[in-house]
């Protein structure tokens, strides 16, 4: 496993990461089947978990932290987050010093540890000053409850904002942004996010590089009820289209050529980007994700990278 700095900082992470939106607690709520995954996952090199407390109402933090907390706390990066509403108290949402505090001692509790390494920020908060946030950052991190934090799905102009504020207060900078990044949603970061995260030294770990399995071909010929586009709809009818289904169809010749599938292609494009640190996988069977490793090795040639720019240019984004 190749392991990467975040950044300018000093900690590594995996180049492939396993994280817990939909699976962990969700779609995969037996003990034993999480313990096989995130073991196989460990086993194969991965030290960057990613949570978040709203991942199944908090169970993925449960259900991953049982299994964590058995693995040596050294070798780990664990990472949970906040923002959104955990319950229907006015108070429990967005970034207010109140909320990050009492979100942070929460999702300590359930992952099980005494401090989580990379803690985010899951959406900019437009109701809470960006100075109220960066310090209770500041004071958690004092706290050695988090280690670094971050921004999550924040724009160049935000995280610009917030890097500033940390700077004014010689407060700790955000170290790492978390947004989503695949080959049918390149242009915010490419264009947006990157210049600003590149300036402040930050580094990029990446959600849904498969626009969540859309680009693995699995939705080709159709929706399986038991999958993520039959479980969420929202998400369906936001990626497949017929514009994207001929895409990724047209992906197929590229992979072949490579020798490796359209998953491990996609996954592999998606780490070979400057900047990016680490890829966050998703996975609900050992199967699974011993093919999304298998991408660590597959390598992306300039004349690959150029018949991929084709099928997805560099333009593409989500629906406004």
């Amino acid at each position: 496993m190749e392991y990467r700095r975040l950044g300018d900082a000093g900690i590594v992470v995996s180049k492939l990461s396993l994280g817990g939106w939909t699976t962990f607690g969700g779609s995969v709520k037996d003990d034993d089947q999480v313990r096989t995954i995130l073991t196989a996952a460990f086993d194969a090199g991965v030290n960057f978990f990613d949570i978040a407390d709203v991942y199944a109402g908090g169970e993925a933090e449960r259900v991953m932290g049982r299994v964590l907390r058995a693995m040596p706390r050294h070798e780990l990066v664990i990472s949970t987050k906040c923002f959104w509403p955990f319950s229907k108290a006015p108070n429990d949402r967005g970034l207010s010093r109140k909320h990050v505090i009492e979100s942070v001692e929460r999702s300590l509790k359930r992952i099980g540890t005494d401090y989580v390494d990379l803690f985010f920020c899951h959406r900019y908060d437009t109701d809470t000053p960006t100075d109220e946030t960066v310090r209770a950052m500041e004071d958690l991190i004092r706290q050695g409850k988090i280690l670094y934090w971050g921004t999550s799905e924040w724009t160049g102009d935000q995280i610009r904002e917030a890097v500033d504020a940390a700077d004014r207060r010689n407060a700790y900078r955000p170290t790492v942004e978390q947004p989503q990044y695949n080959l049918l949603t390149r242009s915010k970061v490419e264009q947006d996010v990157m210049p600003a995260v590149r300036d402040a030294g930050m580094g990029v770990v990446v959600w849904s590089p498969l626009a969540s399995g859309l680009l693995t071909g699995k939705y080709d010929d159709g929706v399986p009820d038991d999958s993520r586009f039959g479980r969420i709809g929202w998400l369906k009818d936001q990626l497949r289209t017929d514009e994207n289904l001929e895409r990724v169809r047209g992906l197929e010749a590229v992979a072949d050529d490579v020798g490796c599938t359209r998953t491990q292609l996609a996954l592999a494009w998606a780490a070979s980007q400057p900047g990016i640190s680490s890829v966050i996988l998703g996975a609900t069977s050992v199967a699974q994700l011993e093919e999304n490793l298998a991408a660590h090795d597959v390598e992306i040639s300039p004349e690959t990278a150029t018949r991929i720019d084709e099928l997805f240019p560099p333009s593409l984004a989500l629906p406004a």
